[in-house]
């Protein structure tokens, strides 16, 4: 099992419900925020109440809590009642800047990956039994971070936990060369189409190439060279996660 998750510093953002805006009272106004103290409140073995924010006055905010697991993830929680729908987003520390020189890309291709199964999940079936549910799904990378995200039926919920769970937990070993290669072709089209093939689509690239030393890790582009991803192998991209790990 590679979870990993305290070494590198995952964190787990939980937010319930889409668009929330803040609290109302019973009267329809905003209420402000309030912080109390966490300590006297009970939670489960493995999880730490950090801070508990309500609301008590007319000012527009967000109430919600925010846990420690013993995994070292961050969990915040904010509960909205007034949506039968949940959003999940799930931000990993790790982005492009975590790569060396010469093997660009792949906190990118990593994200692309993170889709293609697991121990548990056949292929392209996270896709599947999240758009079977009703739900809709994404991930994105840049320079620092990497989160994927789904909004779903409320009671869909524990599965689409469960499926982030299971694919941070068990989706190495189930990495083989045919979905790595179908990736990285996937990865090579998607940098043709946004940048190559497009007018002044190298402008992002030129500037931070500009703006920072060669060897920087942000001098190269999140979605990486194409001669990188193309001298790249399947042990390589599983030598970037357990550098990870073991940082």
């Amino acid at each position: 099992m590679y979870l990993g998750a305290q070494k590198l510093k995952f964190f787990l953002l939980i937010v319930i419900g889409l668009f929330a805006v803040g609290c109302k009272n019973e009267s329809g106004e905003f209420t402000q925020l309030k912080k109390q103290n966490a300590s006297d409140l009970v939670t489960p073995d493995g999880v730490r109440l950090i801070e508990r924010v309500t609301s008590n006055s007319e000012t527009v905010v967000i109430p919600y809590q925010k846990y420690e697991l013993e995994n070292g993830l961050t969990v915040i929680l904010h509960q909205d009642h007034s949506d039968p729908l949940v959003h999940i987003d799930v931000t990993y520390h790790v982005g492009s800047a975590r790569e060396e020189k010469g093997k660009s890309g792949f906190a990118h291709f990593f994200e692309h990956m993170m889709f293609q199964g697991s121990e548990n999940v056949d292929d392209e079936e996270h896709f599947k039994i999240v758009t079977d549910a009703g739900g809709t799904m994404n991930g994105t990378t840049n320079s620092d971070r990497t989160n994927y995200y789904q909004t779903v039926p409320a009671n869909q919920l524990e599965k689409v936990l469960w499926l982030e769970s299971d694919r941070m937990g068990y989706f190495l070993d189930a990495v083989t060369q045919k979905k790595f290669e179908v990736q990285r072709d996937t990865v090579k089209n998607e940098r043709g189409q946004r940048v190559e093939n497009r007018p002044y689509g190298r402008v992002d690239e030129r500037i931070s190439q500009a703006l920072f030393p060669d060897g920087h890790p942000y001098s190269w582009p999140v979605i990486g060279y194409t001669e990188d991803l193309n001298r790249v192998g399947v042990e390589d991209l599983k030598g970037f996660f357990f550098a990870l790990v073991r940082s």
